[in-house]
């Protein structure tokens, strides 16, 4: 009986997240971060095509089902004043919101809200509600509208249901189906942790950890009730500023959506915050996905509690109009407690007629709030001056936070190629680094011919077409070879670009682009081809890799210099580069790198082997470049990678000396991330399959692949 009695199941071994290979090698290197939205996690599969599903959408249908689900209140979860469109307001931006222009990671892009660890930040606390409240719509529309495009549309639609003329809207952001687990949120090990662990120095917000935005642990922006919770507008508005920079917003936009965001809506701490149940990833099976639940008292409408923050910031909260800035500047403003304990500011001897109603009576009235941020509006003079502006021209408000919202909730879709639907804006925006299709009607042939004989060697045709493509982030789709931009200014003379070299180079290839008719941007990923298909010559295989005109050359005026700095590469693994040590280890950056340019680990590992052996190092550095027939995509560092009559030493800081066993001879030398490929049991693995004698031609074959991929990143050829 005792033994019928065990479970068969080996408990942990599926469900424990602290389980696995990582508890046992918590320093091995973690490669899933290449593994990422996998095909086996897709339930729509491999050849779903969103773009042509949405040409089956029926936009008008949508959204007239849009604006009436904004007034169809559900008793399950009242509106407030019979009205969603502040939760729904809430939902969009805190989906838009997680953007940062360090990485690109984060942002609308992908429905990530859906899933942990968002889906249960605290700052997202409720918004499991908004979307189940969107549910019936996305059952009626289907495949047809994403998760990620509709939550942003309902943000926007809210905006126009309570009487704001938006700027426009795009679809377009296709869904993830599995966590982003390759987005760095902090290192903190608790929720809502103090904002010491993020800063070198918190009175110095410029010192927030890279790449993050957000001050706090499960935060999206800022502490409503101040720098960890202590309020002082002016701190906070220093840390407003930072973290509205990470998102690539200036002063202005910051005002703008700051003001915007809290002219409609109200925050919910009417109650106590410690009966609230667990977040929808920890809540019981019978929340069905919910969380924050609250079973002891009433939690809805007037009663909901959320951000512990009672009440709303403007007269009637349902409207879009200029009432935030009436209110703001036309009282004083005292520190007071909400009903949950939070710190919030409340207005002193204001007007009956100026309070906002009840959610649910509205003989009754409360006082408006406002938080340590919305107080940093006024009391930061360079905020103050904004905020008095839009005050006294609420046209020009309108104007500058309609652009804002288009720009928070589009930021990260990429270029405007890739924009769909009735209500795109024709205007071109500096923030979507604009380019214009380039020449298709040239002769391909004739141009390849002409770069071959240019007398430039295959390692400045190679590394000058890398450099120009490896700046794209598949994160928010900025940066590769469309555009041509390594030629302009900030990255012509980024030091991983060898400016020497780079000039050199485009002094070269631009009057050949111009004697042919073709743009820079096409000549110069033609003349990456050119040199990869030497490469392949050179090692006995015959190549003619595909290739799509059209790329288009950007102008300096099209060129947002202050934002590309971010995209500025300060490693390159696949050119054994570091511009300096880092804590980070060389062969974690080359993850997260390989990553963004939209790699699988394969892919990383066949187009590092092949471009040490073609030998564009940075700097013609001889690191990893195992091979006697430099130029020749061999497979041979991964045939020295695994042969064992050499043994490896350190001599030096991320340096190592290959010897021979027998003669004691230094034959190499290599970097962590030449080593990694033999050290890490996966990639070894990956390595010992392009080192076999049978996969001379799929090396070639698969670096081509690789290479034809990152040189198309981020070009749309017109449809």
């Amino acid at each position: 009986m005792q033994d019928a009695a065990k479970c068969p199941v080996a408990h942990g071994a599926n469900t424990e997240a602290a389980g696995g290979n990582a508890a046992w090698w918590p320093k091995a290197l973690n490669l899933g971060i290449l593994h990422q939205h996998d095909t086996k996690t897709n339930p729509l599969g491999a050849d779903f095509d969103y773009r042509k599903e949405l040409e089956k959408l029926d936009i008008p249908a949508l959204k007239r089902d849009m604006h009436a689900l904004m007034t169809e209140s559900q008793p399950w979860w009242p509106a407030d004043w019979g009205h969603y469109g502040g939760l729904m307001i809430r939902m969009a931006w805190h989906s838009a919101g997680t953007y940062r222009i360090t990485d690109g990671r984060g942002g609308a892009g992908t429905g990530n809200q859906r899933f942990a660890p968002l889906n249960s930040f605290p700052d997202n606390a409720n918004l499991d509600k908004a979307r189940r409240l969107l549910w019936p719509i996305k059952r009626k529309y289907g495949n047809r509208v994403s998760w990620a495009d509709l939550m942003i549309l309902a943000g926007t639609i809210a905006y126009e249901s309570m009487g704001l003329k938006t700027f426009g809207f795009s679809f377009g952001r296709p869904d993830i189906w599995h966590p982003e687990e390759d987005i760095y949120w902090g290192s903190e090990t608790e929720w809502l942790a103090p904002s010491d662990q993020r800063y070198a120095d918190l009175n110095d917000a410029s010192t927030m950890e890279s790449p993050l935005a957000a001050v706090q642990m499960g935060l999206i922006y800022v502490n409503p009730e101040g720098v960890n919770g202590v309020s002082d507008p002016l701190k906070t508005a220093a840390h407003v500023r930072e973290t509205f920079a990470r998102m690539a917003m200036n002063d202005e936009e910051t005002v703008a959506l700051t003001a915007g965001g809290h002219t409609v809506g109200k925050a919910h701490g009417n109650g106590s915050a410690a009966r609230l149940g667990p977040a929808p990833e920890a809540a019981d099976f019978t929340e069905q996905g919910l969380g924050w639940m609250n079973h002891t008292t009433r939690a809805i409408g007037r009663d909901t509690v959320t951000s512990g923050i009672e009440g709303a910031w403007t007269t009637h909260p349902t409207k879009w109009d200029n009432g935030y800035f009436t209110l703001l500047f036309g009282y004083e403003w005292e520190l007071k407690k909400s009903p949950a304990g939070a710190s919030q500011w409340e207005p002193i001897g204001i007007k009956e007629e100026d309070k906002p109603v009840d959610v649910e009576d509205p003989s009754i009235r409360y006082n408006p709030i406002m938080t340590d941020a919305d107080m940093a509006m006024i009391k930061d003079p360079a905020y103050r001056k904004i905020s008095e502006r839009f005050h006294k021209d609420p046209a020009y408000f309108d104007d500058v936070f309609a652009r804002a919202w288009f720009k928070l909730t589009h930021r990260d879709l990429g270029p405007k190629q890739r924009y769909y639907g009735p209500d795109v804006p024709k205007e071109d925006l500096i923030w979507q680094d604009p380019v214009a299709s380039g020449p298709v009607k040239y002769d391909i042939s004739a141009l390849k011919s002409r770069i071959d004989g240019s007398g430039l060697t295959t390692q400045e045709l190679v590394a000058t077409a890398w450099d120009s493509a490896r700046t794209y982030r598949g994160s928010d789709m900025r940066g590769g070879a469309n555009g041509a931009r390594i030629r302009l200014a900030p990255q012509r003379t980024w030091q991983g670009n060898e400016p020497e070299r780079l000039n050199r180079v485009l002094a070269v290839l631009e009057p050949i682009a111009e004697e042919f008719g073709a743009s820079v941007a096409d000549t110069i990923v033609l003349a990456g081809y050119v040199g990869v298909e030497r490469a392949a010559k050179a090692a006995g295989v015959p190549l003619d890799l595909p290739f799509t005109p059209g790329r288009g050359d950007a102008t300096a005026e099209q060129t947002d210099v202050a934002s590309f700095a971010p995209l500025e590469p300060i490693h390159d693994a696949f050119r054994n580069w570091l511009k300096e040590d880092y804590v980070v280890s060389p062969e974690e950056l080359m993850l997260d790198r390989a990553q963004l340019m939209g790699f699988t680990a394969p892919e990383a590992t066949v187009l590092l082997g092949g471009l040490r052996v073609i030998g564009v190092n940075h700097g013609g550095s001889k690191h990893g470049v195992f091979t006697a027939r430099e130029g020749a995509l061999t497979r041979d560092l991964f045939t020295t990678l695994t042969d064992m009559r050499f043994v490896w030493e350190p001599a030096g800081e991320n340096l190592y000396n290959l010897r021979d066993r027998q003669t004691g001879k230094v034959e190499h030398t290599a970097t962590r991330v030449d080593l990694v490929f033999g050290s890490n049991s996966i990639l070894r693995s990956y390595a010992e399959v392009y080192a076999q004698d049978d996969s001379s031609e799929k090396l070639v074959q698969d670096f081509a692949a690789a290479w034809v991929k990152i040189m198309n990143a981020g070009f749309y050829p017109a449809r």
